[in-house]
């Protein structure tokens, strides 16, 4: 009996040990999976990796983008890229021998630069990362004698982005440069890796999503020696989306031309479908060096503060639009009944309200104006007094219709809203109450309202084809966009025929002398800094209108002769398809002199 009893509490106590001795080691099964596979995973990974596992990043050519006539604007060519893996680049005998490579090789590198050019760009162990970029077939080839090379090296070609228009196209283009740390973090991780080039402005930078494609990947199996063995998957790249935009090469060229050393912007654009034909903002800029290594020196003019070559002034120059504005002026007073075409105002020369004295750009006077003579003249005392008597809130809800304060739309970044300013905004912004003296000012296109380029051609494109304000746009492939004008017919047409004597009898005459008969209107907005920007905007032919100019002159003094005829032969190019030859002297004794005038 009692060895019966012995024998089942041994038996107890052995499973008791079993157990615990089972209990024991899962616990350190699960401690030692939870060192190998978290604590040191990562020396583990890169440990396999090393005689495993090798996966290199195949970047897309980008898609091409073209003119309206086939030019090409960004296009890729082929080059050659250095790359290695960081769990080779990383040892520190590969930095040293790495690093003068490079420098016997003329790329110049130093051993705290490569470390962080490795840190950068690294992912993980195995991915390859690029060490040098823009490689030409003979630096490849006599890199790849070097002893130190296949050590750890090896060679990738890839497309490379270039501009053949260059300075032409810079700002409606963009271009394309390597993909910064900050912009990694906000980028999709599985689009994008350190050393990819990326849009940064410009068409580049709107529709990057099109443009950029999509990157391969080729993973392969290598010995501890590095020696491949075997390819596990390959993944082909997709080259991005083409495009073709409204612009015209010849006509970028052309406007360069004829802005010449003035800073400021022509832009053209069709009245009926919103399509731009020329963006040039002068000074302009070459954008390859940017994509393919700039100097210092590059630099600086790039960013040069007076000049500002990178800044785009069609859309993000933001001015006092002076006597352009007055179609606007003259809308809102002829939708509000304040007057009618046969309404006149006399002109003595100047304006008096209160205790100050507004003065018109003629201070002999005008004599007795409508509105037809006053666009015509650009009397400014015609606008002062009726404004005056309209008040400032008819006329900015008129000024809104006309896209004044709004972006236009246009599908480039960087596009600034300009002011649409008024009571609430001076009290808000300045601290102050609106005076009548604010709204004489407004009136002109002077004071607070300030309207970029692009929106000043807008409005008069919407004058032109009848009362659409159209969205402005680069890409073919984009619709046509436009909301109604909301301004009666017979207040269009008003105003049309006050542009069409601007340049058939008045101060901008001299901008249908080119070989097309202009409609446009000239302004000459003040300047704190300098001389007076001259402004003119037309459209063309005037009885049939297909295309709309706005030209700006920075500093230009007078709209009348410095931006007329500017916008008058650019004109004549997009309609007749030939630049203006300048007459002889004795036929040029036959062309009417410049009236000087806002």
């Amino acid at each position: 009996m009692v060895s019966t009893q012995y024998s089942k509490f041994d038996i107890m106590r052995r499973m008791r040990f079993l157990q615990a001795a089972v209990f024991v080691s899962f616990m350190l099964l699960v401690m030692g999976f939870f060192f190998f596979q978290v604590v040191q995973g990562d020396t583990y990974v890169k440990l396999a990796s090393q005689n495993r596992l090798r996966i290199l990043r195949i970047l897309p050519p980008r898609g091409s983008i073209i003119d309206i006539n086939g030019a090409p604007l960004a296009v890729n060519v082929r080059t050659f890229n250095i790359n290695g893996y960081p769990i080779d680049l990383q040892r520190e005998e590969n930095v040293k021998s790495v690093t003068a490579l490079l420098v016997r090789s003329g790329i110049p590198m130093t051993e705290d630069k490569f470390k962080e050019l490795v840190a950068k760009q690294y992912s993980a162990p195995y991915r390859a990362i690029t060490v040098a970029t823009n490689l030409t077939f003979a630096q490849v080839a006599e890199m790849i004698m070097d002893k130190d090379f296949k050590k750890v090296l090896f060679p990738t070609p890839v497309w490379r982005r270039t501009y053949p228009a260059a300075q032409y196209a810079a700002h409606v283009i963009g271009y394309v440069a390597e993909i910064t740390k900050e912009e990694l973090e906000t980028k999709d991780a599985d689009v994008y890796r350190g050393g990819d080039m990326i849009g940064k402005n410009g068409i580049e930078g709107e529709y990057e999503d099109t443009l950029r494609g999509a990157a391969g990947e080729e993973v392969i199996e290598v010995d501890s020696r590095g020696r491949k063995l075997r390819n596990i998957s390959y993944v082909k790249s997709a080259k991005g989306g083409d495009m073709t935009l409204t612009i015209d090469l010849a006509a970028q060229r052309y406007a360069s031309e004829l802005i010449g050393k003035f800073r400021g912007t022509i832009i053209a654009m069709d009245i009926n479908d919103g399509g731009i034909r020329c963006l040039y903002s002068s000074p302009s800029y070459d954008p390859n060096p940017l994509t393919w290594g700039i100097t210092n020196s590059e630099w600086a003019a790039l960013t040069d503060h007076n000049e500002r070559p990178m800044m785009n002034r069609a859309i993000s120059g933001a001015y006092p639009p002076a006597s352009t504005f007055k179609i606007v002026t003259g809308s809102a007073i002829l939708e509000s009944k304040v007057a009618n075409k046969n309404t006149t105002v006399n002109c003595p020369g100047y304006f008096e309200l209160g205790n100050r004295r507004f003065r018109c750009w003629k201070h002999s006077g005008h004599g007795r104006e409508n509105i037809i003579n006053a666009l015509r003249d650009s009397c400014d005392v015609y606008f002062y007094q009726l404004s005056n008597q309209m008040g400032i809130d008819r006329l900015i809800k008129t000024a809104a219709k006309f896209g004044v304060g709004q972006k236009t739309g246009i599908d480039l970044t960087g596009e600034v809203s300009g002011t649409l300013a008024g009571p609430d905004w001076k009290k808000k912004r300045i601290k102050e109450n609106w005076y009548g003296g604010d709204t004489v000012n407004y009136s002109i296109g002077q004071g607070y309202v300030l309207m970029t380029p692009l929106q000043v051609l807008r409005a008069y494109a919407a004058l032109a084809n009848g009362g659409k304000l159209l969205k402005p746009r680069l890409n073919t492939a984009s619709a046509v966009e436009s909301v109604p004008l909301d301004i009666s017919p017979e207040v269009l047409k008003l105003i049309q025929s006050g542009v069409q004597e601007v340049t058939r009898s008045g101060t901008g005459r001299r901008a249908s002398s080119f070989g097309v008969k202009v409609a446009g209107k000239t302004g000459t907005a003040q300047n704190s800094h300098g001389d007076d920007h001259a402004w003119f905007v037309g459209y063309a032919p005037a009885d049939n209108p297909k295309y709309a100019v706005v030209a700006i002159a920075e500093a230009g003094k007078g709209g009348a002769a410095v931006t007329g005829p500017i916008v008058g032969k650019m004109l004549n190019f997009l309609i007749n398809g030939k630049k203006y030859t300048e007459p002889k002297p004795a036929e040029e004794a036959k062309t009417p002199a410049a009236q000087t005038g806002t």
